[in-house]
C-alpha cells in the first residue's frame, strides 16, 4: 500500500487524504502532494488553502439497504471467485467430426483440461484399464461429469460404436434429458430407479455378455478387434453401463443385493474382453453398502473429485491421500493406476450448464435416423403411461378376427425389462383378480383398461363384458367410466341396484354350462367390479334369510362364480379398499380360489395374508405388486395412469 501511495504522490495526482499522515520521508512527500481536509468544531476544512466563500460538503452515507446489497454482492462475488469454469466446446467434436469416433482398440473421450493447454481423457479398454470408478460429495461436479462423458461420446462416436445403460438411484431426474431426446446411443435410462429394476438392468448386460461371448466363439476371436478383423457384420459397440449411487443395490442384505454382487463380479471379469465396461459413482465409498473388495480391485481407474479424508483413501490407496486438498467444484485426480499415488493427474472438468447440453443433445437427435426404436425408460417417481404400450395401442387399431383363448388385461409397466405387466385368463380354475388397495384413482384406471383391453381382443359375439360401480354420477370415477363405456361397443355398466338381476342371468349362464348344455365355444364372461365393499348384497354375511334355495342370494351366486366360473369361461376381475373387507366379503376357502392379486400399499401383516409376502408394506406412491399363485410369481410394477380425453379420441 506505501507504495501505492508513493506512486501516486509522484505522479501528483489530484488526491485527496483525510487519514492522519506520519511524520517521515513519506509523509513529507503525500503532504506535498496531497490535499489534506482536517475537520473542526465549524466543520470540515482544506488545511493550508483557506479561500473565502467556499465551503467543503461531504457526500451523505449510503443507504443502509443499499449497503446490505453492496455487501451481499461482494460477498457472492467472493464464493465464486474460487470457481473455474473451461467451456464444453473446448473438448467437443467439430461438427465435421460428428459420429466419426472409431471405439474397436480404445474408448477415448475428452473430459476435461490438465495443465494449461492439455486435455484430460478418459480411456477404457486398454490393458487393465476396463472400468471406472467416481467418488465426489454432493456439489463436486460428479452429476457434470457424468453429462460430460454422456454428451461427448454421443456426439463423437456413432450408437454402432457406443451405447449406454443409464441408471441414477439418486432422487432426483439426472438421466431425464436422455430419455426426453430418446438419445439413439441409450439401450436403457431408468431415473430415480428401483433396486429391481435396477437388477434387470444387470441381468440384461450379462445376457449380452453372454451374447457376444457365443458370436466371438464362433468366430474364434477374444476380443472386438478380432471380431471385426474376422469379418464379423453385426455391431459390436462399446457398451458403458453407468449407474450413479451404485451403493444403493446393497442396501438391504437380500436376494436383490446377492444377485447384483454375482453379476457385478461377473460383468467386471469377463467384460472387458466383450466390450463392456462399468463406470460406477457415489458421493462415499465408506460404509458397509458397497461392493465386494475383489470387485473394487478391478476397477483400475480411479476418479476423485472433492471428498473428504477417508473417502480419499477408498477410491484410492491407502498411500494416496491426494483428493482431500481438492478444494473447488470440478476439480479432481485421474488416477488410471488403481489409485497409486504416481498415477495421479490433477484436472478440471469441463462446465456444461444444462441448456447447453441440451443443445448439444438436439443436434445428435438430429444424427439419429428415423425410425429407430429408442431406449427402454424407466421413471420410478412417475405412473406409467398407456400410451408406451405398443401392443395395446396396435391391438386396439385393428379388428379381432376371432376370440383368443387366453385373454389379457394389461395392468402397468414393470419394474424390469420386459413386456408390460398383464393378467393372462384362460379357462381353468382360479382364473380371477382380486386388486386391494386404496388407492381409488388407480384402481378406476386399471378396472376402466382392463375393459378395454378384454372388449379390443374379442370380436362382437365372442365376449361378454360387464362392468358394475357405484360411484356418483357427478364424481370423475363416473365420467371416466362414461368416457371406457363410449370407446367399448356392448360393455354392460350396471349400478348396486341392478346387481341382483345380472347375478342372477350370470348363475343362470353357470349352471347351463356346468351342465355340458352350453357349446364349447360360449361366449367368455367378464364381471368387473369396481369397489365390492360398496355392494351389500354380496356380502355373505349380512345375509339372515331361511330360503331353501341359496341360488337366488346374490353372495352365494358370487361364491359360485369364483368356485366353478373361471374352469367354464367366467371370470371376476374386483377391486376392494381394504383387506377387513376382503375378509368380510369372501371367506378364506373362497379367497384360495382367486390366484391372482394385485396390491398396493398397506400393512405387513395384511400383504402376508393377501400375496404370502410382507413386501406391499414397502411399496411407494407409484407402485403395485401382481401376485400369481399358480405361476409362483410376484411382480412389482408401475400402474398406468389415467388416460386423458386425447387418448379417448384418438381411439373412438
Amino acid at each position: 500500500v506505501s507504495v501505492a501511495w508513493h506512486q501516486l504522490a509522484l505522479a501528483r495526482s489530484p488526491l485527496i487524504c483525510t487519514a492522519p499522515i506520519r511524520d517521515n520521508t513519506r509523509g513529507a512527500l503525500l503532504r506535498k502532494s496531497a490535499i489534506i481536509v482536517r475537520g473542526g468544531q465549524s466543520g470540515f476544512a482544506i488545511e493550508g488553502q483557506p479561500q473565502q466563500g467556499v465551503v467543503l460538503a461531504l457526500d451523505v452515507p449510503p443507504d443502509p439497504e443499499l449497503s446490505a446489497q453492496l455487501v451481499n454482492k461482494i460477498g457472492k462475488a467472493s464464493v465464486d471467485s474460487n470457481r473455474v469454469e473451461v467451456p464444453f466446446s473446448q473438448i467437443a467434436p467439430q461438427p465435421a467430426d460428428y459420429w466419426k469416433g472409431e471405439t474397436t482398440s480404445e474408448l477415448r473421450v475428452a473430459i476435461g483440461r490438465t495443465g494449461a493447454t492439455k486435455l484430460q481423457y478418459l480411456a477404457i479398454g486398454k490393458g487393465t484399464r476396463q472400468h471406472a470408478l467416481f467418488a465426489g460429495k454432493t456439489g463436486s461436479g460428479k452429476s457434470t461429469l457424468f453429462h460430460v462423458i454422456i454428451t461427448n461420446l454421443a456426439l463423437t462416436c456413432s450408437p454402432e460404436q457406443v451405447e449406454f445403460y443409464l441408471i441414477d438411484f439418486k432422487k432426483g431426474v439426472e438421466f431425464k434429458c436422455y430419455a426426453n431426446r430418446r438419445l439413439p446411443h441409450a439401450r436403457v435410462i431408468a431415473i430415480e430407479s428401483d433396486r429391481e429394476f435396477g437388477l434387470s438392468v444387470l441381468q440384461r448386460v450379462d445376457e449380452e455378455l453372454k451374447r457376444r461371448g457365443d458370436l466371438f466363439r464362433k468366430l474364434g476371436v477374444q476380443d472386438i478387434a478380432g471380431y471385426k478383423r474376422a469379418g464379423g457384420t453385426e455391431p459390436v459397440p462399446r457398451s458403458l453401463l453407468l449407474i450413479d449411487e451404485f451403493q444403493e443395490f446393497f442396501t438391504e442384505d437380500d436376494e436383490v443385493s446377492q444377485q447384483a454382487s454375482l453379476l457385478f463380479d461377473r460383468i467386471v471379469r469377463q467384460g472387458r474382453a466383450f466390450g463392456i465396461h462399468v463406470l460406477l459413482g457415489s458421493q462415499t465409498l465408506g460404509g458397509a453398502f458397497t461392493l465386494a473388495r475383489a470387485t473394487m480391485g478391478q476397477m483400475v481407474i480411479r476418479v476423485a473429485l472433492q471428498c473428504n479424508e477417508a473417502d480419499a483413501y477408498l477410491i484410492m490407496d491407502d498411500s494416496n491421500p491426494a483428493p482431500r486438498l481438492l478444494s473447488r467444484p470440478g476439480e479432481g485426480i485421474y488416477n488410471d493406476s488403481a489409485g497409486a499415488i504416481e498415477g495421479n493427474s490433477p484436472f478440471q472438468v469441463v462446465w456444461l450448464p444444462d441448456e447447453e447440453r441440451d443443445a448439444w443433445l438436439d443436434k445428435v437427435s438430429a444424427l439419429a435416423p428415423k425410425g429407430y426404436a429408442g431406449p427402454i425408460v424407466f421413471e420410478g417417481n412417475a405412473p406409467a403411461d398407456i400410451r408406451e404400450n405398443y401392443e395395446f395401442s396396435k391391438l386396439l387399431a385393428t379388428k379381432p378376427a376371432q376370440a383368443p383363448a387366453a385373454a389379457r388385461i394389461w395392468l402397468g409397466a414393470p419394474n424390469s425389462i420386459k413386456g408390460p405387466t398383464e393378467a393372462v385368463f384362460q379357462k381353468q380354475s382360479g382364473n380371477h383378480l382380486l386388486i386391494v388397495g386404496q388407492r381409488e384413482e388407480t384402481a378406476t384406471t386399471m378396472m376402466g383398461l382392463a375393459a378395454i383391453s378384454l372388449a379390443s381382443q374379442f370380436p362382437a359375439g365372442t365376449a361378454k363384458i360387464i362392468l358394475l360401480h357405484a360411484s356418483p354420477d357427478d364424481s370423475m370415477e363416473s365420467k371416466f367410466f362414461n368416457s371406457v363405456a363410449a370407446m367399448t361397443p356392448g360393455l354392460i355398466v350396471g349400478d348396486p341396484h341392478s346387481v341382483g338381476e345380472i347375478m342372477v342371468g350370470i348363475a343362470t349362464d353357470l349352471k347351463t354350462r356346468a351342465a355340458a348344455d352350453s357349446p364349447a365355444d360360449a361366449p367368455r364372461v367378464f364381471l368387473l367390479i369396481h369397489g365390492m365393499q360398496k355392494f351389500k348384497k354380496l356380502r355373505g354375511e349380512d345375509d339372515f334369510s331361511f330360503s331353501a334355495d341359496d341360488s337366488e342370494n346374490p353372495a352365494k351366486q358370487l361364491t359360485s362364480i369364483i368356485t366353478e366360473g373361471s374352469s367354464l369361461g367366467i371370470h371376476l376381475i374386483a377391486t376392494m379398499d381394504t383387506f377387513n373387507n376382503v375378509n368380510r366379503f369372501l371367506n378364506r376357502k373362497t379367497l384360495s380360489e382367486i390366484e391372482m392379486r394385485v396390491v398396493f400399499q398397506m400393512s405387513a401383516s395384511d400383504s402376508s395374508s393377501l400375496i404370502d409376502s410382507p413386501k406391499a408394506s414397502t411399496l411407494g406412491l407409484h407402485r403395485a405388486l401382481l401376485h400369481n399363485e399358480q405361476a409362483g410369481t410376484l411382480e412389482t410394477f408401475r400402474p398406468y395412469a389415467t388416460p386423458d380425453s386425447g387418448w379417448f379420441k384418438s381411439h373412438a
